[in-house]
């Protein structure tokens, strides 16, 4: 039977955060981490796959989905933090990380922040941000910039500039994109200059866990960038998805899912072979 999906808000020093978790609860966590400017519904297919086997959850990063907005400015550090304090709400202490494009970002950040708590991490087209990148997402023209108008032209506007990074003949995910954007709190393009400001290349060293690098083949942002983010890796390898694109957890759930569980049952390999030793010694 396919596990149902439950949805709830966690209070946490930030506010409430909307949360949507799938699986039994005392099976092994596993949290899943959202692009912008979409939501826990980027994973609404993968949860019920995941929880078969773990208890899945993903949740609306502050100021996405029904995540309210932060009393601060965001930051990739602050999104972390907003993480790792939904989790301790949750009574949630080691767990794997699932991050897609920011997502990706955040799990970086919040293993680098707290490597006791990040068991493993899997990157599903993170970009890797240098100073050279920052410099060019600085002078990149925006992605998602629109201005409402009293004729509703932004949102033909917003799906137009969205289309071209969509695959052809799958309107419902762009549709999903669209409805996730307008109901982010300020601009759908937040996201992108966070990104673009975060200082991942002083932070990745701190990121010892084993990881995957999971490369969507027909993303034309991140793609090119998924050997140098597997390269600055302490323990990494790289998989790649032929056919997947910016929406990849959506557009191929089968696909992405099975890529996941088939890392975190290496990790729980791995695990399982060190135990034993490390319990026979006296």
């Amino acid at each position: 039977m396919t596990p149902p999906i439950r949805r709830r808000f966690v209070d946490t020093p930030v506010g409430p955060i909307h949360v949507a978790a799938c699986g039994a609860p005392d099976a092994p966590p596993v949290l899943l981490l959202h692009q912008t400017p979409r939501s826990w519904r980027e994973y609404e297919a993968v949860l019920p796959r995941l929880g078969r086997t773990r208890h899945a959850i993903a949740m609306d990063t502050v100021g996405f989905g029904d995540s309210p907005p932060p009393p601060w400015p965001p930051s990739i550090e602050r999104w972390a933090d907003a993480a790792h304090a939904t989790l301790d709400a949750m009574g949630v202490g080691t767990v794997d990380l699932v991050g897609h494009h920011t997502g990706g970002v955040v799990a970086i950040e919040m293993a680098a922040a707290r490597g006791d708590r990040v068991r493993s991490l899997v990157l599903s087209s993170t970009p890797w941000i240098d100073a050279a990148g920052r410099e060019r997402r600085r002078e990149r023209p925006p992605v998602d910039a629109i201005e409402p108008d009293a004729d509703g032209g932004h949102l033909q506007q917003l799906w137009r500039q969205r289309r071209p990074f969509y695959p052809e003949g799958r309107p419902e995910l762009l549709q999903a994109f669209v409805v996730d954007a307008l109901r982010a709190h300020g601009a759908p393009e937040v996201g992108h200059r966070v990104v673009a400001a975060y200082r991942m290349d002083e932070r990745i060293g701190r990121v010892h866990q084993p990881a995957l690098v999971i490369r969507a083949s027909a993303d034309p942002f991140a793609a090119p960038q998924s050997q140098a983010l597997r390269e600055h890796l302490h323990e990494a390898r790289l998989v790649e998805i032929e056919g997947g694109g910016v929406p990849l957890p959506d557009q191929m759930p089968d696909a992405f899912a099975a890529a996941v569980e088939a890392f975190l049952a290496e990790v729980d390999a791995r695990r399982d072979a060190i135990a034993p030793r490390s319990e026979g010694r006296p």
